[in-house]
């Protein structure tokens, strides 16, 4: 049996989460032995991780780290690391290089520096594992990469990773020390390869799984919407932050609002940091009661199965969880046209793609709402797609079980 050891940042309802979750059901829990390691201790999706897989923190807390509360404890998590490790001391000359390249580009990500305390904190695990995989970019990377024994090391990137942040001076080299390095598709590898054009040979495209017939069975539970609203539904799922650009979101409400002859409502599923900045976003642009923050929910999918049209406007993607969910229910989709997005979206035959702009997202939506046959027919083509791609699976486990040289 092999041991095979994960290391992921946060273990909230994110999709790379989930992603990770379907992995584990893919491997045989009678060949595998498989262990986890949430490097930040916090998330709430750990209820419903699989028996066969071991959590090795020891003081774990089932809070979003997208919360007030997660946030409090992920920042004493921080101190802890800085100061009381010293590493606030030991890695100066890494954060002050870091933070003056951030401000010369005008986009300064807090986050990104606290990964690396994060991970060179975080408790040590003293057993050598036959593979050992970082299932997130930042944080678990730089642990596997710096403090895990293992013969074999993947790394798993899930994101457009010079937009997001990340570069070579932050990452110090860590993916010269592993064997291969997965994407979830092939504008995230295309990207991936644009910081790093040397390690062209050990990257290889692993589509996230989607248990689908979990996803249909789960939409099948519970009641969703809880109003009674009798207009159009609009659903965006996703956490609160500046990628999903909740704030062109609330603009295109405001403006369809004024063109559309039906009653229109938008809702939220997500939690995060902006929430308090959206709120009075949504204060500002009229639309209390119309523009709705539902909070995070441990079952999305009827709120999914029971709205009208699911709109993903974001800045960038790597591959969108939300988005294959929403085509495994047939839902007629909009997504704007960025990186990952129009991976997964043919414009005009399973969904529609436009510009992130109030205007365009506006005037796409009254489109969709005036001509529900042709919506329909977009979601029906949708639910037809193959979402579970077997080759990144089946060199997942050639990797694992390859013999160790």
């Amino acid at each position: 049996m092999k041991n095979v050891l994960f290391v992921i940042n946060t273990l909230g309802y994110g999709g790379a989460e989930r992603a990770m979750l379907d992995l584990f059901d893919a491997l045989d829990p009678g060949k595998y032995e498989l262990s986890l390691f949430v490097l930040t201790g916090q998330g709430e999706l750990i209820h419903e991780l699989p028996r066969h897989v071991r959590l090795l923190n020891q003081n774990y807390k089932d809070v979003s780290v997208l919360t007030e509360e997660g946030r409090n404890l992920l920042m004493k998590s921080v101190l802890k690391a800085g100061i009381g490790k010293g590493l606030f001391l030991r890695r100066a000359p890494y954060l002050m290089k870091n933070l003056r390249m951030m401000r010369r580009t005008g986009k300064i990500l807090p986050d990104k520096l606290c990964w690396r305390l994060l991970a060179d904190g975080a408790p040590r695990i003293r057993k050598e594992y036959d593979l050992a995989v970082a299932y997130l970019e930042g944080g678990a990377t730089y642990y596997v990469a710096d403090h895990v024994k293992a013969k074999k090391k993947a790394a798993f990137v899930h994101i457009d990773y010079g937009k997001a942040g990340y570069t070579r001076e932050l990452d110090l080299d860590c993916y010269s020390r592993f064997d291969q390095i997965f994407t979830v598709s092939d504008e995230v590898k295309e990207h991936y390869l644009e910081v790093y054009p040397e390690y062209e040979k050990k990257v290889t495209v692993f589509h996230n799984l989607v248990n689908q017939d979990r996803i249909r069975r789960m939409a099948d539970q519970g009641k969703g919407f809880e109003d009674d609203f009798k207009g159009i539904r609009i659903l965006t799922i996703g956490r609160l932050t500046a990628q999903k650009r909740y704030d062109i979101a609330i603009q295109t409400l405001a403006q369809l609002k004024k063109i559309c002859d039906v009653p229109v409502r938008w809702y939220v599923l997500g939690e995060g940091e902006l929430r308090q900045s959206l709120e009075q976003q949504i204060e500002d642009a009229g639309l209390r009661g119309e523009f709705i923050l539902l909070g995070v929910k441990a079952n999305p999918f009827p709120y999914c199965k029971n709205c009208d049209l699911y709109v993903h406007a974001t800045g960038y993607e790597g591959k969108s969880i939300a988005i294959q969910e929403a085509q495994t229910l047939g839902k007629p989709i909009l997504a704007t046209d960025c990186s990952g997005n129009r991976e997964q979206i043919r414009d005009g035959i399973d969904g529609r793609l436009c510009d992130l702009t109030p205007e365009a997202l506006s005037e796409t939506l009254l489109w969709m709402i005036r001509h529900p046959e042709e919506s329909r027919k977009y979601g029906e083509e949708a639910k037809k797609k193959v979402l579970y791609h077997t080759k990144g699976l089946e060199q997942f486990l050639a990797l694992t079980d390859s013999e160790i040289t």
